[in-house]
């Protein structure tokens, strides 16, 4: 059995107009013949994508993907063209550059390919001058693109002229490559879906990412198919793994091969997850007769997929031909990408190519044309594209004022959570980040912000209000609207650097602070608190109150409230009010008598506390909430674990 060890993670495609010898020279480089549906045969054309191992001189195979280079037929190119890390582009000696030459080296630059080999084929069909013509064409065609440098081979896949030097130029560029890494998460774009007869269903593709095992599970998105690996093998040789960059085929259990189609993907569970809005950056073609416009339909194609939908540009109304720009694309239907993924636009009619560019993130929301902040936080994303550290960065910066967790962001970045793990550490040391329990984060600067947030909030309660000293924690919750775990986090951040005091009953206050209450109106609040402190159980209401304290009952109520916002006075009920230390003297005298006579009725209480079943029972009713006591039918008993928080 061969392992993924004898395949060499590299992939190499063909790319030129229908009919210059691409899906001939393939068979001539690796003596197998690419086009394998019977209508391709037929036609003499290629229709759909063609893989075909090339065996190197140490023994590994490579594999090559041959395209179709008809125009009806580009949405497949791309699928191939998607996973290719170097292309040889055909061209026909007898026709020189065509339309699709042009196209496919449009797209190829559009994909990100970065090296390549110009074959001429056909060179026994014309001669030396006209050769010299097509080489001086060709190389005015490619000025400027990544093949402008690019070594020019003249071969005949009819006489064989000239290949073995395309496949030495082959083996020696492939040299220069490095293989895909395999340490990621596992990302396939199912290119075919069969079911084979004693195996059942079977997905094919070029995995972009990753690497896959034998038992194996996968998720198939869009949708929820989860499967088991079966088998595996890469380019027809039964493998234990398949990697990136290996032409794969994925027997799959517990799939029905009818429920999937060619344009899905399937991927390691838990890290993908479909969208109808992306974030893109895209660049039109200079070849353009027109500009780019807002909200223009588009034809999106990426990996083996395509999709319907509109384009929606963020930093310009209209883009001309050769620019770049920041957009949305809004779809039809949901995709599966990742951050940093290629992709093509197409005109929906005619079908021309317009641009490409890259994902630059799965979208939350509908982004708005002409936002600065929309704006610089797409191109943020941009510029990180080529840094995980950086574009995590740019995810969080985007969100300071929430809690972020190792699990989401690795979604976010579709990268492993152990890879997560180690950025997010390495923020948290370079002082960026605070690590919370659970495996949650937090911003600094979003600390900051919110505790400016919120210590505002504060004291403007404080001066539409000034008897109040302490701001219930659900009004701020509703007057910043941020979330209640996010907000619970930054207190208690707040609380260790002194900037808030937490009160009982989930208030908040700012150390230090004192109302602005004129001197008059201090004296009465004297007035008031000694006298609870003498009437521990049996104040007079308010409106009698008032004449014995030589005041106003209006300010008797806001004197109250004062005392409630310090946490001096509970409010039992709207008419009914307790110092703190009225509550505990009623613990300690009723502790007292449980000891010595066991459980006690509210008749007993009331008699002990020396008070009227106005302050008893809900004086009662407040200690069974805060577990002081305990009610059994018509009787309470003392809390003995309450109690030893008085000691």
């Amino acid at each position: 059995m061969a392992t993924e060890d004898s395949i060499y993670g590299v992939v190499v495609g063909t790319a030129g107009h229908i009919d210059h010898g691409k899906s001939s020279l393939v068979r001539r480089l690796t003596g197998i013949d690419p086009d394998r549906l019977p209508e391709e045969k037929d036609r003499g054309l290629t229709i759909d994508l063609g893989f075909a191992p090339m065996q190197l001189p140490g023994g590994e195979l490579v594999g090559i993907i041959d395209v179709p280079g008809h125009e009806k037929f580009i949405r497949n190119m791309v699928a191939g063209a998607s996973g290719i890390d170097l292309v040889v582009l055909v061209v026909a000696a007898d026709d020189s550059v065509m339309p699709q030459t042009l196209e496919h080296l449009s797209i190829m630059t559009i994909l990100g390919v970065q090296r390549g080999i110009i074959a001429i084929n056909k060179i026994d069909l014309v001669d030396e001058e006209m050769l010299e013509l097509v080489e001086e064409e060709i190389r005015d065609t490619v000025k400027g693109t990544f093949l402008e440098d690019a070594p020019m081979m003249r071969v005949s896949a009819e006489t064989e002229a000239g290949i073995d030097e395309l496949r030495e130029a082959v083996v020696s560029m492939i040299d220069e490559l490095p293989s895909r890494e395999t340490d990621g998460v596992f990302r396939l774009p199912i290119q075919r879906v069969f079911s084979a007869k004693g195996h059942g269903t079977v997905v094919t593709g070029v995995p972009v990412s990753g690497s896959v095992s034998k038992d194996d599970r996968l998720e198939i998105l869009p949708g929820e198919h989860k499967g088991r690996v079966r088998g595996l093998q890469a380019y027809k040789v039964t493998v234990d793994r398949a990697r990136a960059g290996h032409s794969t085929a994925i027997n799959l259990a517990d799939v029905n091969y009818k429920d999937l189609t060619r344009g899905m993907v399937a991927a390691t569970p838990g890290y993908f997850t479909a969208t109808e809005m992306l974030e893109v950056s895209l660049r039109a073609l200079s070849s353009l007769p027109n500009a780019l416009t807002h909200r223009m339909p588009i034809r999106f194609l990426q990996g083996t997929m395509e999709a319907v939908g509109r384009l929606y540009l963020l930093d310009c109304t209209t883009l001309e031909p050769g620019e770049e720009a920041v957009a949305q694309i809004r779809l039809e239907e949901p995709v599966v990408v990742a951050p940093g993924d290629r992709f093509v636009l197409r005109q929906t009619s005619p079908m021309i190519t317009l641009g490409g560019g890259e994902i630059l993130d799965r979208s939350r929301w509908r982004l708005k044309t002409g936002k600065d902040f929309v704006v610089e936080s797409v191109r943020r994303k941009m510029s990180a594209l080529d840094s995980p550290q950086d574009y995590l960065r740019s995810l969080l910066h985007d969100a300071l004022l929430e809690i972020h967790t190792t699990e989401d962001l690795s979604r976010r970045m579709t990268i492993t959570q152990e890879q997560v793990s180690q950025y997010l550490q390495e923020l948290t040391e370079a002082g960026d980040l605070k690590a919370l329990p659970g495996d949650r984060w937090l911003v600094q600067e979003g600390i900051r912000m919110a505790g400016e947030r919120i210590t505002g909030a504060i004291e403007a309660a404080f001066r539409e209000d000034p008897y109040r000293v302490s701001v219930k924690a659900l009004e701020i919750r509703d007057a910043l609207r941020l979330e209640e775990t996010f907000l619970e986090a930054v207190y208690q951040q707040l609380v260790e650097e002194e900037r808030i005091h937490r009160l009982r009953g989930g208030r908040l206050s700012l150390p230090g602070y004192e109302p602005p209450i004129p001197e008059g109106e201090r004296q009465a609040l004297e007035k008031y608190r000694n006298y609870l402190s003498e009437h521990l159980f049996e104040a007079a209401r308010n409106e009698d109150l008032a004449p014995m304290l030589g005041t106003s009952e209006a300010l008797i109520g806001k004197l109250q409230s004062l005392l409630v916002d310090r946490g001096e006075l509970v409010r039992l009920t709207p008419d009914v009010v307790l110092l703190e230390e009225a509550i505990l003297e009623a613990v300690r005298r009723l502790a007292a008598h449980h000891e010595s006579a066991g459980p006690f009725s509210a008749a007993e209480a009331k008699d002990l506390l020396g008070t009227t079943r106005k302050f008893a029972i809900p004086l009662l009713e407040y200690l069974d909430k805060q577990g002081w006591t305990r009610r059994r039918e018509d009787r309470r008993e003392m809390n003995a674990e309450k109690l030893a928080e008085l000691s």
